[in-house]
């Protein structure tokens, strides 16, 4: 069994005292719930305020880039030992947004993965089409380049850790929800990619998280299928009692 991820993506959102705030809600709400990895993603400035006031609770913290040098004159940039350093055991790679406003490539994706792993931070590795890409009928070829491309290098051994989250672009941020129906679709698609990459046993343990517009609305249908694995939220993750909602989505 895959034991479901669900990773709250806090974007460019909550000063240091607004994220203990947002703990403070949070934690009692998904108190005791151990059928569920959670995940927090604040900005860089918030995560080493965090680890405290997660202590004794089951939340992981993550956070939302990384560079993949250890050091060096790299002005603007966050290495994985600084990450772990400040309390974060996860790192998202290769969001959207990234993709989107800052030059991010299949490329640099690939290297970002390489030193999380070997710097042992869990990447939640981002992939998705654009709607110009699903209009043009390229979904399943853009998935394949991506997984590929980001993924490139890797053993099997390498790979076992890591999260993938499939995005569709159309969808974040938008109100538009891929449909169940699509979103089995794209997972079971890309699992099937890392069957051809790595072998079926590596696919078969691979968590693929759907992200885009989940809400509590929406989260129990998405999660009803069969290679669904879990959730990447963004603006339901920045309420306490939304996101919790979202974490309990099994009862």
């Amino acid at each position: 069994m895959r034991k479901p991820v669900i990773a709250g993506n806090w974007k460019l959102y909550k000063t240091k005292d607004e994220a203990l705030a947002l703990i403070e809600e949070l934690a009692p709400l998904v108190a005791g719930v151990d059928n569920v990895e959670i995940v927090v993603a604040p900005v860089f400035t918030v995560l080493p305020t965090l680890p405290a006031a997660l202590a004794g609770t089951s939340i992981s913290l993550a956070a939302q880039d990384v560079f993949w040098e250890e050091e060096g004159a790299f002005t603007g940039e966050v290495s994985p030992r600084m990450l772990l350093d400040a309390g974060a055991s996860h790192v998202i790679i290769g969001h959207s947004e990234r993709r989107q406003y800052f030059g991010e490539t299949d490329q640099t994706v690939n290297k970002k993965i390489k030193a999380a792993l070997k710097g042992a931070l869990v990447p939640i590795f981002c992939i998705g089409e654009t709607l110009d890409a699903r209009e043009a009928g390229d979904t399943f070829k853009v998935l394949e380049r991506q997984v590929r491309g980001g993924l490139e290098g890797l053993t099997e051994t390498q790979f076992a850790p890591v999260i993938i989250a499939y995005e569709p672009v159309w969808a974040i941020g938008t109100g538009k929800v891929a449909t169940d129906e699509q979103a089995q679709e794209a997972h079971a698609f890309v699992r099937g990619v890392v069957a051809r990459m790595f072998s079926k046993a590596a696919a078969d343990k691979v968590r693929i998280l759907y992200g885009g517009s989940v809400k509590p609305d929406n989260v129990k249908g998405l999660m009803a299928s069969p290679d669904i694995d879990g959730a990447l939220v963004g603006g339901a993750s920045l309420k306490g009692a939304s996101f919790a909602s979202i974490v309990r989505y099994g009862e």
